[in-house]
Order: C-alpha cells, then structure tokens, then sequence
C-alpha cells in the first residue's frame, strides 16, 4: 500500500530523514517508534505529502506519487490524522464530517454518530469548543467516511484521559477489522505493540530496527532501542 524507497528529507537547510526505507502492505498495521526528535512526524508527512522528499522514491497503491501534492494522497486513499486534533476548530462537528465524507453528508454523519455516540449531542458546536477526547474522535471519525485505504496517525492519544485512549484503540481496532492499513506513531509502546503486526524504529532520522511486533517487547525496546531503563 506505502513503499518510501531510500528516502531524504527535512526542512530548509536542515536534513531530519536519511536514506528511509519503509513499506506498508495491504492489512498491514506498522507501529512507527523512536524517541522524541527521532523524525517519525516528519516521516509521516514525507509518506502523506506535506513534506516533499530530496531524494528517493514514495509509492502508493503501487503508483509513483513522489513530490505529488497531499490531495493526491489523499484521492489515492491516504488519510492523515495528525498530531494535535486535525480538525476545522470554526466549524462545527457536523460541518467537519460532511466536507470531508465521500458518500454523502447524511450517511456520513450517521455513521460517525452510531461510532462515537458522545459526539450526536454536539453536531450543532463548533469544534474547538468541545474536550480535546472529543475533538481527537472527531479527528478519527475522517479515516471512516473518506473510506481510505491508509490511515496515518500520528500521537492519537496525547493528551488525553487513560478512558479515551481505551476508545481511540478500539476505534483504531475497527480499522483494521475493515482491512484498512495503518502505520501508527505512539506514546503508549505497548499499545501500539499489541495492534501492529510490524514495527520500525527510527533514531536521528535512520530506521534502526525492522521486525515482528511479535518478537519485540515494550522492555527491549524502551532498553536496547530508547536507551530507557524500563
């Protein structure tokens, strides 16, 4: 679904990804971990995007779609939901669901309801005024009405009472169940463990590690990769 070939990028002068490589299959959950500066926002933005690439390859769908704009992405059935409640904060919830729903605003809002039953009291709200676990399952509720193929998430639970981070990972769950893949960024290591089935960590920029979630648990990783005593 994602192959980024030998890929470079960064910002201005700055280098923050070197030589990357990384691929998504279909079904495939890929939990992206590393340390706070390691690149993983970067990289995702590089594979959604918003950021171009200097050098290498990125494919999706088996397209080249290299130093293509993020709407490209998207029509090819990539979808971002980035750090910090990528919502439109002046509109409200049900506006965010039907400018952003592909088949249809009444479906799509009936859907998000049925799936987030605590946002059918704030359809007529504006958005940024509602809880940050409310505003992140309205982030969430993109990666079901655009019906992508690729879902990017990038620190869906920051933030956020241990009772919503329950309800993003089931959600996330529901995602797979429907054969989306997903590549997954996250604060909560063993979380992200038990929904991926492959797992990369990058450090200053360079994957450092490529293998089974299976074969790797939450201690080795805060220990041998973090270099955190767990």
């Amino acid at each position: 679904m994602l192959t980024l070939s030998s890929v470079t990028a960064g910002y201005g002068q700055t280098t923050v990804l070197r030589d990357v490589d990384l691929t998504v299959g279909d079904g495939e959950v890929v939990a992206l971990l590393g340390p706070n500066g390691a690149g993983k926002t970067t990289l995702l933005r590089t594979a959604t995007g918003f950021v171009r690439p200097r050098s290498g390859r990125i494919e999706v769908d088996g397209r080249d779609v290299t130093g293509a704009a993020p709407h490209r992405y998207a029509r090819l059935g990539v979808c971002h939901i980035p750090e910090g409640r990528g919502i439109f904060p002046s509109l409200t919830v049900r506006e965010n669901i039907t400018i952003q729903a592909r088949a249809g605003g009444a479906d799509a809002v009936a859907e998000v309801v049925e799936l987030f039953p605590a946002l059918k009291g704030r359809l007529r709200q504006t958005a940024g005024s509602m809880s940050g676990g409310e505003q992140q399952m309205l982030a969430l509720s993109r990666a079901y009405v655009t019906n992508p193929k690729l879902v990017v998430v990038d620190e869906a639970s920051l933030g956020l009472a241990p009772l919503i981070v329950d309800t993003i990972f089931e959600l996330l769950g529901r995602l797979v169940e429907r054969g989306v893949s997903l590549v997954v960024v996250e604060q909560y290591v063993q979380r992200a463990l038990d929904l991926a089935t492959t797992v990369y960590i990058l450090s200053r920029g360079e994957i450092i590690h490529r293998g089974a979630a299976a074969d790797l648990g939450a201690d080795e990783i805060y220990e041998k990769y973090l270099g955190i005593e767990s």
